[in-house]
């Protein structure tokens, strides 16, 4: 260990300054590599964070649409589940507006099942967030369902 010596005019070294120079090199260098992967991991939890509370703000910036359209697409992300994890699923559904724009919407499991490609009906919707599709009439009787 270095000790300060007191023929220097200069104020005697922090305790962090002894400490890093009487640090092996290998310890050094496994010190810098820690506290960047630190930096990194927080950074992206603080992106992810800001970036939803942007998101859940603009919706609830946004007004309530309901308009007519058409089920055109539906697909599923499957993640997790790997050893002793659940797996969790995400639904998502294209619809297509009268006016030939398409928007994809993540859709409730219970939702998602009584929709098919091709159905017709009303989609309300805020932002990115789905509110409610009402089939416009049973394909087979005619009869509204939601």
């Amino acid at each position: 260990m270095k000790l300060w010596s007191s023929q220097f005019p200069a104020e005697p070294p922090s305790g962090l300054e002894l400490f890093w120079q009487d640090t092996p090199a290998f310890f050094r260098i496994f010190i810098i590599i820690f506290a960047v992967v630190a930096v990194g991991i927080l950074s992206a939890i603080l992106y992810s964070l800001f970036k939803g509370i942007k998101q859940w703000s603009a919706n609830n910036a946004s007004e309530l649409v309901t308009a007519p359209c058409t089920v055109v697409a539906k697909r599923f992300k499957v993640y997790g589940g790997s050893g002793d994890t659940s797996a969790s699923t995400n639904y998502y559904v294209t619809y297509e507006l009268q006016n030939g724009a398409r928007i994809e919407l993540e859709v409730p499991d219970q939702s998602y099942g009584l929709m098919v490609e091709g159905d017709r009906g009303e989609l309300t919707y805020q932002g990115t967030r789905f509110k409610g599709f009402k089939r416009a009439g049973d394909r087979a009787s005619g009869n509204a369902e939601h």
